[in-house]
C-alpha cells in the first residue's frame, strides 16, 4: 500500500481568499483551499502538482492521545 500519492489540478479561479481547482483526469472534481496554501506565484490558468502523504507517525500519536483521554474518562467514571 502507498503512503503517497500526487495528482494534478489546474488553477481555475480566486474567488474572494479561495482558490478552485480543478482535477485534470477528471475536471468535474474540484477542490476548493484557502489562496494562502497554494505557491504564492501561482495564477489562475496554471497546472499544479498537489502530493498527499500519510502522516505515520503523527497518526500513531492522536490515536495514542485518544486512547489515553479513553482511559482517564473510564477511570474517573469509576471513582
Amino acid at each position: 500500500m502507498q503512503d503517497e500519492s500526487a495528482f494534478r489540478v489546474s488553477l481555475d479561479r480566486v474567488e474572494e481568499d479561495l482558490a478552485v481547482l480543478l482535477v485534470r483526469e477528471d475536471e468535474s472534481v474540484r477542490i476548493t483551499l484557502p489562496r494562502s496554501l497554494l505557491p504564492e506565484a501561482a495564477r489562475e490558468g496554471d497546472i499544479l502538482e498537489i502530493a498527499v502523504r500519510r502522516d505515520v507517525e503523527g497518526t500513531e500519536e492522536a490515536r495514542q492521545r485518544v486512547a489515553d483521554r479513553i482511559a482517564r474518562l473510564r477511570a474517573k467514571g469509576r471513582d
